[in-house]
Protein backbone atom coordinates (compact mmCIF):
# COMPACT_ATOMS: atom_id res chain seq x y z
CA UNK A 1 0.00 0.00 0.00
CA UNK A 2 1.43 3.38 -1.19
CA UNK A 3 2.35 5.84 2.02
CA UNK A 4 0.10 9.13 2.35
CA UNK A 5 1.50 12.72 0.80
CA UNK A 6 1.87 16.14 1.00
CA UNK A 7 2.82 18.69 -1.27
CA UNK A 8 4.30 21.86 -0.44
CA UNK A 9 2.30 25.10 -1.20
CA UNK A 10 5.88 26.72 -1.99
CA UNK A 11 7.48 24.63 -3.73
CA UNK A 12 5.13 22.04 -4.58
CA UNK A 13 7.25 19.18 -3.74
CA UNK A 14 5.69 15.76 -2.21
CA UNK A 15 6.54 15.04 1.29
CA UNK A 16 5.95 11.44 2.65
CA UNK A 17 3.73 11.24 5.61
CA UNK A 18 5.67 8.55 7.54
CA UNK A 19 4.81 7.88 11.31
CA UNK A 20 7.55 9.51 12.31
CA UNK A 21 6.28 13.27 10.92
CA UNK A 22 1.95 12.51 10.73
CA UNK A 23 2.51 11.77 14.60
CA UNK A 24 3.07 14.99 15.96
CA UNK A 25 0.22 16.42 13.38
CA UNK A 26 -2.23 13.45 14.51
CA UNK A 27 -1.39 14.55 18.45
CA UNK A 28 -2.08 18.35 17.79
CA UNK A 29 -5.40 17.32 15.87
CA UNK A 30 -7.09 14.93 18.09
CA UNK A 31 -5.89 17.71 21.29
CA UNK A 32 -8.05 20.05 19.47
CA UNK A 33 -11.04 18.06 18.88
CA UNK A 34 -11.10 16.93 22.41
CA UNK A 35 -10.82 20.66 23.42
CA UNK A 36 -13.90 21.11 21.24
CA UNK A 37 -16.00 18.21 22.12
CA UNK A 38 -15.33 19.54 25.86
CA UNK A 39 -16.42 23.10 25.38
CA UNK A 40 -19.61 21.76 23.33
CA UNK A 41 -20.74 19.25 26.29
CA UNK A 42 -20.14 22.08 28.97
CA UNK A 43 -21.98 24.56 26.73
CA UNK A 44 -24.84 21.53 26.51
CA UNK A 45 -25.12 21.22 30.18
CA UNK A 46 -25.29 24.83 30.73
CA UNK A 47 -28.04 24.77 28.24
CA UNK A 48 -29.61 22.11 29.95
CA UNK A 49 -29.68 23.73 33.26
CA UNK A 50 -30.69 26.90 31.93
CA UNK A 51 -34.35 24.62 30.16
CA UNK A 52 -34.42 23.37 33.42
CA UNK A 53 -34.66 26.44 35.48
CA UNK A 54 -37.40 28.24 33.00
CA UNK A 55 -39.25 25.30 33.19
CA UNK A 56 -39.57 25.41 37.04
CA UNK A 57 -40.33 28.72 36.81
CA UNK A 58 -42.82 28.19 34.22
CA UNK A 59 -44.61 25.64 36.61
CA UNK A 60 -44.53 27.67 39.77
CA UNK A 61 -45.92 30.51 37.83
CA UNK A 62 -48.27 27.94 36.82
CA UNK A 63 -49.91 27.10 39.80
CA UNK A 64 -49.69 30.83 41.61
CA UNK A 65 -52.48 31.54 38.64
CA UNK A 66 -54.51 28.39 39.17
CA UNK A 67 -54.98 29.39 42.67
CA UNK A 68 -55.40 32.85 41.40
CA UNK A 69 -58.31 31.47 39.15
CA UNK A 70 -59.57 29.55 41.35
CA UNK A 71 -60.00 32.38 43.80
CA UNK A 72 -61.98 34.59 41.45
CA UNK A 73 -63.82 31.78 40.16
CA UNK A 74 -65.42 31.21 44.08
CA UNK A 75 -65.70 34.86 44.45
CA UNK A 76 -67.41 35.18 41.42
CA UNK A 77 -70.08 32.06 42.00
CA UNK A 78 -70.71 33.48 45.48
CA UNK A 79 -72.01 36.37 44.31
CA UNK A 80 -73.55 35.15 41.66
CA UNK A 81 -75.56 33.14 44.52
CA UNK A 82 -76.37 36.01 46.68
CA UNK A 83 -77.58 37.96 43.37
CA UNK A 84 -79.77 34.91 42.35
CA UNK A 85 -81.05 34.41 46.06
CA UNK A 86 -81.93 38.23 45.91
CA UNK A 87 -84.16 37.95 42.45
CA UNK A 88 -85.57 34.93 43.50
CA UNK A 89 -86.83 35.83 47.00
CA UNK A 90 -88.64 39.51 44.86
CA UNK A 91 -90.05 37.40 42.27
CA UNK A 92 -91.52 34.89 44.73
CA UNK A 93 -93.02 38.03 46.61
CA UNK A 94 -94.08 38.83 43.34
CA UNK A 95 -95.80 35.74 42.41
CA UNK A 96 -97.77 35.46 45.97
CA UNK A 97 -99.12 38.76 45.43
CA UNK A 98 -100.39 38.28 42.20
CA UNK A 99 -101.61 34.45 43.59
CA UNK A 100 -103.84 36.42 46.40
CA UNK A 101 -105.06 39.11 44.10
CA UNK A 102 -106.04 36.05 41.83
CA UNK A 103 -107.98 34.32 44.66
CA UNK A 104 -109.73 37.53 45.74
CA UNK A 105 -111.39 37.88 42.18
CA UNK A 106 -112.16 34.34 41.71
CA UNK A 107 -114.12 34.29 45.35
CA UNK A 108 -115.69 37.53 44.19
CA UNK A 109 -116.82 35.24 41.08
CA UNK A 110 -117.93 32.68 42.79
CA UNK A 111 -119.93 34.07 44.80
CA UNK A 112 -121.96 35.84 41.81
CA UNK A 113 -122.09 32.53 40.10
CA UNK A 114 -124.04 30.57 43.15
CA UNK A 115 -126.38 33.61 43.19
CA UNK A 116 -126.84 32.90 39.08
CA UNK A 117 -127.11 29.11 40.10
CA UNK A 118 -130.11 29.91 42.18
CA UNK A 119 -132.09 31.54 39.74
CA UNK A 120 -131.21 29.08 37.20
CA UNK A 121 -132.26 25.93 39.17
CA UNK A 122 -135.81 28.16 39.61
CA UNK A 123 -135.90 28.38 36.12
CA UNK A 124 -134.75 24.59 35.36
CA UNK A 125 -137.75 23.56 37.75
CA UNK A 126 -140.15 25.54 35.96
CA UNK A 127 -139.10 24.17 32.36
CA UNK A 128 -139.11 20.80 33.86
CA UNK A 129 -142.11 21.29 35.00
CA UNK A 130 -143.57 22.55 31.52
CA UNK A 131 -141.79 19.88 29.83
CA UNK A 132 -143.40 17.19 31.59
CA UNK A 133 -146.72 18.17 30.56
CA UNK A 134 -145.57 18.53 26.79
CA UNK A 135 -144.67 15.05 26.99
CA UNK A 136 -147.25 13.41 28.21
CA UNK A 137 -149.38 15.52 25.48
CA UNK A 138 -147.08 14.23 23.18
CA UNK A 139 -147.71 10.77 24.33
CA UNK A 140 -151.05 11.16 23.77
CA UNK A 141 -150.68 12.44 19.55
CA UNK A 142 -148.20 9.56 19.11
CA UNK A 143 -150.54 6.98 20.28
CA UNK A 144 -153.64 8.36 18.37
CA UNK A 145 -150.91 9.12 15.20
CA UNK A 146 -149.69 5.45 15.75
CA UNK A 147 -152.87 3.27 15.60
CA UNK A 148 -153.90 5.44 12.69
CA UNK A 149 -150.76 4.09 10.90
CA UNK A 150 -151.50 0.74 11.89
CA UNK A 151 -154.38 0.87 10.21
CA UNK A 152 -153.20 2.33 7.36
CA UNK A 153 -150.22 0.18 7.45
CA UNK A 154 -152.21 -3.10 7.18
CA UNK A 155 -153.95 -1.94 4.68
CA UNK A 156 -150.73 -1.49 2.68
CA UNK A 157 -149.43 -4.43 3.78
CA UNK A 158 -152.24 -6.30 2.24
CA UNK A 159 -151.79 -4.44 -1.34
CA UNK A 160 -148.56 -5.00 -1.54
CA UNK A 161 -148.78 -8.90 -0.63
CA UNK A 162 -151.38 -9.44 -3.55
CA UNK A 163 -149.27 -7.53 -6.09
CA UNK A 164 -145.62 -9.81 -4.48
CA UNK A 165 -147.52 -13.01 -5.55
CA UNK A 166 -148.94 -11.66 -8.55
CA UNK A 167 -145.59 -10.50 -9.41
CA UNK A 168 -143.90 -13.69 -8.49
CA UNK A 169 -146.52 -15.83 -10.17
CA UNK A 170 -145.38 -13.73 -13.51
CA UNK A 171 -141.73 -13.96 -12.29
CA UNK A 172 -141.98 -17.78 -12.19
CA UNK A 173 -143.70 -18.35 -15.30
CA UNK A 174 -140.68 -16.16 -17.17
CA UNK A 175 -138.41 -18.29 -15.41
CA UNK A 176 -139.98 -21.19 -16.82
CA UNK A 177 -140.49 -20.32 -20.41
CA UNK A 178 -136.46 -18.72 -20.23
CA UNK A 179 -135.64 -22.75 -18.58
CA UNK A 180 -137.62 -24.53 -21.18
CA UNK A 181 -136.09 -22.09 -24.18
CA UNK A 182 -132.57 -22.37 -22.70
CA UNK A 183 -132.93 -26.37 -22.15
CA UNK A 184 -133.98 -26.45 -26.29
CA UNK A 185 -130.06 -24.52 -26.89
CA UNK A 186 -128.82 -26.54 -25.01
CA UNK A 187 -130.21 -30.06 -26.31
CA UNK A 188 -129.53 -28.06 -29.92
CA UNK A 189 -126.10 -26.97 -28.99
CA UNK A 190 -125.51 -30.84 -27.54
CA UNK A 191 -126.30 -32.01 -30.98
CA UNK A 192 -124.57 -29.62 -33.09
CA UNK A 193 -121.17 -30.28 -30.94
CA UNK A 194 -122.22 -33.98 -31.73
CA UNK A 195 -122.58 -33.50 -35.56
CA UNK A 196 -119.96 -30.94 -36.13
CA UNK A 197 -116.61 -32.44 -34.57
CA UNK A 198 -115.78 -34.44 -37.57
CA UNK A 199 -117.01 -32.97 -39.94
CA UNK A 200 -114.58 -29.91 -38.14
CA UNK A 201 -111.95 -32.24 -38.43
CA UNK A 202 -112.07 -32.84 -41.36
CA UNK A 203 -112.41 -29.05 -42.68
CA UNK A 204 -109.28 -28.24 -40.45
CA UNK A 205 -107.01 -31.13 -41.94
CA UNK A 206 -108.34 -29.58 -45.77
CA UNK A 207 -107.53 -25.97 -44.39
CA UNK A 208 -103.67 -27.42 -43.27
CA UNK A 209 -102.94 -28.96 -46.64
CA UNK A 210 -104.44 -25.87 -48.92
CA UNK A 211 -102.02 -23.82 -46.58
CA UNK A 212 -99.03 -25.42 -46.94
CA UNK A 213 -99.14 -25.93 -50.25
CA UNK A 214 -99.73 -22.04 -50.69
CA UNK A 215 -97.14 -21.11 -48.75
CA UNK A 216 -94.94 -23.69 -49.76
CA UNK A 217 -95.53 -23.25 -53.90
CA UNK A 218 -96.76 -19.46 -54.01
CA UNK A 219 -96.64 -19.78 -57.90
CA UNK A 220 -98.59 -22.53 -58.42
CA UNK A 221 -102.31 -22.17 -58.27
CA UNK A 222 -103.98 -24.20 -55.41
CA UNK A 223 -107.40 -23.63 -55.19
CA UNK A 224 -110.47 -25.60 -52.78
CA UNK A 225 -112.59 -27.88 -54.36
CA UNK A 226 -116.03 -25.91 -53.92
CA UNK A 227 -118.69 -28.87 -51.95
CA UNK A 228 -120.97 -31.01 -54.68
CA UNK A 229 -118.29 -31.29 -57.33
CA UNK A 230 -115.92 -33.70 -58.83
CA UNK A 231 -115.14 -34.66 -54.63
CA UNK A 232 -111.54 -34.04 -53.60
CA UNK A 233 -110.87 -31.24 -51.44
CA UNK A 234 -108.12 -28.99 -53.01
CA UNK A 235 -106.57 -28.58 -57.11
CA UNK A 236 -103.03 -28.02 -57.25
CA UNK A 237 -102.30 -26.81 -60.23
CA UNK A 238 -98.28 -26.71 -60.50
CA UNK A 239 -96.28 -24.06 -63.14
CA UNK A 240 -93.24 -24.15 -64.34
CA UNK A 241 -90.33 -22.02 -63.98
CA UNK A 242 -91.83 -19.91 -66.83
CA UNK A 243 -94.82 -19.87 -65.67
CA UNK A 244 -96.02 -23.07 -68.03
CA UNK A 245 -98.64 -25.58 -67.32
CA UNK A 246 -96.96 -28.56 -66.27
CA UNK A 247 -99.87 -30.59 -64.62
CA UNK A 248 -102.77 -30.93 -61.80
CA UNK A 249 -102.51 -33.02 -58.40
CA UNK A 250 -105.39 -33.46 -56.95
CA UNK A 251 -105.25 -33.71 -53.08
CA UNK A 252 -108.11 -35.66 -51.17
CA UNK A 253 -108.19 -34.81 -47.12
CA UNK A 254 -109.52 -38.00 -44.77
CA UNK A 255 -109.32 -37.54 -41.12
CA UNK A 256 -111.20 -41.00 -39.64
CA UNK A 257 -110.02 -43.44 -37.51
CA UNK A 258 -110.19 -46.56 -40.07
CA UNK A 259 -109.17 -47.05 -43.35
CA UNK A 260 -112.06 -47.50 -46.41
CA UNK A 261 -110.93 -49.00 -49.96
CA UNK A 262 -113.75 -47.52 -51.54
CA UNK A 263 -111.75 -44.61 -51.64
CA UNK A 264 -109.62 -44.97 -54.34
CA UNK A 265 -112.06 -45.86 -57.08
CA UNK A 266 -113.90 -42.53 -56.09
CA UNK A 267 -111.04 -40.65 -56.56
CA UNK A 268 -109.86 -42.41 -59.56
CA UNK A 269 -112.89 -41.16 -60.87
CA UNK A 270 -112.87 -37.37 -59.34
CA UNK A 271 -109.31 -37.47 -60.99
CA UNK A 272 -110.56 -38.26 -64.53
CA UNK A 273 -113.08 -35.84 -63.81
CA UNK A 274 -110.63 -33.08 -62.79
CA UNK A 275 -108.41 -34.49 -65.91
CA UNK A 276 -105.38 -34.18 -63.15
CA UNK A 277 -102.52 -36.28 -63.58
CA UNK A 278 -101.67 -37.40 -60.16
CA UNK A 279 -104.20 -38.08 -57.01
CA UNK A 280 -103.25 -38.63 -53.80
CA UNK A 281 -105.28 -38.97 -50.60
CA UNK A 282 -103.69 -37.67 -47.35
CA UNK A 283 -105.08 -39.72 -44.29
CA UNK A 284 -104.41 -40.56 -40.50
CA UNK A 285 -105.40 -43.97 -41.12
CA UNK A 286 -103.23 -45.74 -43.76
CA UNK A 287 -104.18 -49.30 -45.70
CA UNK A 288 -102.33 -52.53 -44.20
CA UNK A 289 -98.30 -52.35 -44.56
CA UNK A 290 -98.43 -48.24 -45.68
CA UNK A 291 -96.62 -47.02 -42.70
CA UNK A 292 -95.80 -43.60 -44.08
CA UNK A 293 -96.85 -43.52 -47.93
CA UNK A 294 -97.36 -45.62 -51.04
CA UNK A 295 -99.24 -45.70 -54.57
CA UNK A 296 -102.10 -47.86 -53.91
CA UNK A 297 -104.26 -48.89 -57.10
CA UNK A 298 -103.01 -46.07 -58.76
CA UNK A 299 -103.28 -43.56 -56.12
CA UNK A 300 -100.51 -41.94 -53.51
CA UNK A 301 -101.59 -42.81 -50.09
CA UNK A 302 -99.62 -40.98 -47.46
CA UNK A 303 -99.71 -39.65 -43.93
CA UNK A 304 -99.97 -36.05 -43.10
CA UNK A 305 -97.02 -35.98 -41.85
CA UNK A 306 -95.10 -36.22 -45.35
CA UNK A 307 -97.30 -34.14 -47.15
CA UNK A 308 -94.71 -31.90 -48.08
CA UNK A 309 -92.03 -34.01 -49.02
CA UNK A 310 -94.73 -35.71 -51.19
CA UNK A 311 -95.79 -32.77 -52.91
CA UNK A 312 -92.68 -31.65 -53.70
CA UNK A 313 -91.63 -34.87 -55.31
CA UNK A 314 -94.78 -34.82 -57.17
CA UNK A 315 -94.58 -31.68 -58.16
CA UNK A 316 -90.71 -31.81 -59.33
CA UNK A 317 -91.78 -35.20 -61.60
CA UNK A 318 -94.52 -33.53 -63.04
CA UNK A 319 -92.33 -30.68 -63.85
CA UNK A 320 -89.53 -32.92 -65.64
CA UNK A 321 -91.87 -35.05 -67.36
CA UNK A 322 -93.45 -31.46 -68.53
CA UNK A 323 -89.98 -30.53 -69.77
CA UNK A 324 -89.04 -33.78 -71.16
CA UNK A 325 -92.43 -33.79 -73.13
CA UNK A 326 -91.53 -30.09 -75.02
CA UNK A 327 -87.67 -31.76 -75.51
CA UNK A 328 -89.20 -34.85 -77.47
CA UNK A 329 -92.98 -35.07 -77.78
CA UNK A 330 -93.56 -39.03 -79.63
CA UNK A 331 -90.22 -40.67 -77.93
CA UNK A 332 -91.93 -43.15 -76.24
CA UNK A 333 -89.09 -44.41 -74.66
CA UNK A 334 -88.78 -41.53 -72.48
CA UNK A 335 -91.83 -41.73 -71.13
CA UNK A 336 -91.35 -45.34 -70.64
CA UNK A 337 -88.09 -44.36 -68.71
CA UNK A 338 -90.20 -41.43 -66.75
CA UNK A 339 -92.80 -44.12 -65.59
CA UNK A 340 -90.32 -46.42 -64.24
CA UNK A 341 -88.70 -43.94 -62.07
CA UNK A 342 -91.70 -43.19 -60.42
CA UNK A 343 -92.88 -47.04 -59.90
CA UNK A 344 -88.73 -47.87 -59.21
CA UNK A 345 -86.62 -47.82 -56.37
CA UNK A 346 -85.07 -44.89 -57.03
CA UNK A 347 -87.84 -42.28 -56.87
CA UNK A 348 -89.52 -44.21 -53.50
CA UNK A 349 -85.20 -43.50 -52.30
CA UNK A 350 -85.70 -39.92 -53.11
CA UNK A 351 -88.82 -38.86 -51.30
CA UNK A 352 -87.27 -41.22 -48.27
CA UNK A 353 -84.53 -38.70 -48.29
CA UNK A 354 -87.30 -35.60 -48.20
CA UNK A 355 -89.57 -36.98 -45.53
CA UNK A 356 -86.28 -37.20 -43.37
CA UNK A 357 -85.37 -33.71 -44.44
CA UNK A 358 -89.17 -32.65 -42.70
CA UNK A 359 -89.50 -35.01 -39.90
CA UNK A 360 -89.18 -32.17 -37.77
CA UNK A 361 -92.84 -31.00 -39.28
CA UNK A 362 -94.32 -33.24 -37.32
CA UNK A 363 -93.92 -31.88 -34.36
CA UNK A 364 -95.48 -28.72 -35.17
CA UNK A 365 -98.70 -30.87 -36.70
CA UNK A 366 -99.26 -31.99 -33.23
CA UNK A 367 -98.97 -28.73 -31.28
CA UNK A 368 -101.65 -27.78 -34.10
CA UNK A 369 -103.54 -30.61 -33.12
CA UNK A 370 -103.57 -30.13 -29.48
CA UNK A 371 -104.59 -26.38 -29.45
CA UNK A 372 -107.88 -27.03 -31.66
CA UNK A 373 -108.59 -30.53 -28.87
CA UNK A 374 -107.83 -28.08 -26.31
CA UNK A 375 -110.45 -25.50 -28.00
CA UNK A 376 -113.44 -28.55 -28.42
CA UNK A 377 -112.54 -28.87 -24.58
CA UNK A 378 -113.37 -25.78 -23.72
CA UNK A 379 -116.54 -25.31 -26.17
CA UNK A 380 -117.84 -28.72 -23.67
CA UNK A 381 -116.89 -27.09 -20.61
CA UNK A 382 -119.34 -24.39 -21.67
CA UNK A 383 -122.03 -25.98 -22.46
CA UNK A 384 -121.56 -27.93 -19.18
CA UNK A 385 -121.59 -24.55 -17.00
CA UNK A 386 -125.10 -23.46 -19.23
CA UNK A 387 -126.38 -26.42 -17.96
CA UNK A 388 -125.34 -26.25 -14.10
CA UNK A 389 -126.49 -22.77 -14.56
CA UNK A 390 -129.82 -23.40 -15.77
CA UNK A 391 -130.15 -26.58 -13.31
CA UNK A 392 -128.90 -23.83 -10.31
CA UNK A 393 -131.63 -21.43 -11.75
CA UNK A 394 -134.02 -23.81 -11.74
CA UNK A 395 -133.59 -25.15 -8.21
CA UNK A 396 -133.37 -21.78 -6.81
CA UNK A 397 -137.11 -20.90 -8.30
CA UNK A 398 -138.46 -24.42 -6.78
CA UNK A 399 -137.32 -23.45 -3.53
CA UNK A 400 -139.23 -20.16 -3.44
CA UNK A 401 -142.24 -21.46 -5.32
CA UNK A 402 -142.26 -25.81 -4.10
CA UNK A 403 -144.17 -27.54 -5.16
CA UNK A 404 -146.24 -25.16 -7.24
CA UNK A 405 -143.20 -24.74 -9.72
CA UNK A 406 -144.23 -27.66 -12.58
CA UNK A 407 -141.54 -30.43 -13.20
CA UNK A 408 -139.58 -29.63 -15.85
CA UNK A 409 -137.91 -33.27 -17.95
CA UNK A 410 -134.41 -33.27 -17.98
CA UNK A 411 -133.57 -31.22 -14.70
CA UNK A 412 -135.30 -33.34 -11.76
CA UNK A 413 -132.69 -35.76 -10.17
CA UNK A 414 -133.54 -38.88 -12.49
CA UNK A 415 -133.36 -36.51 -15.93
CA UNK A 416 -129.82 -35.18 -14.96
CA UNK A 417 -129.08 -38.97 -13.17
CA UNK A 418 -129.72 -40.07 -17.27
CA UNK A 419 -128.03 -36.80 -18.75
CA UNK A 420 -124.59 -37.86 -17.02
CA UNK A 421 -125.00 -41.50 -18.41
CA UNK A 422 -125.17 -40.25 -21.43
CA UNK A 423 -122.62 -38.71 -21.05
Amino acid sequence: MAEPTVVCPQCKTEIKLTESLAAPLLESVRRDYEQRLTQKDAEVARHEKALQEREATLQKAKESLDEEVAAKLQRERAGIAAEEAKKAKRALENDLDQRAKEITELQEILKQREMKLAEAQKAQAEVTRKQRELEDAKRELELTVAKRVQAELDAACDKAKKDAEEELKLKVLEKEQTIVSMQRQIEDLKRRAEQGSQQLQGEVQELEIESLLSSRFPRDMIQSVPKGEFGGDVLHRVMGPLGQPCGTILWESKRTKNWSDTWLPKLREDQRTAKAEIAVIISQALPKDVETFDLVDGVWVAHPRVLLPIAITLRNTLIEVASARQASEGQQTKMEMVYQYLTGQRFRQRIQAIVEAFSSMREDLDRERKAITKQWAKREEQIDRVMQATVGMYGDLQGIAGKTLQEIEGLEFQGLLDFDTEE
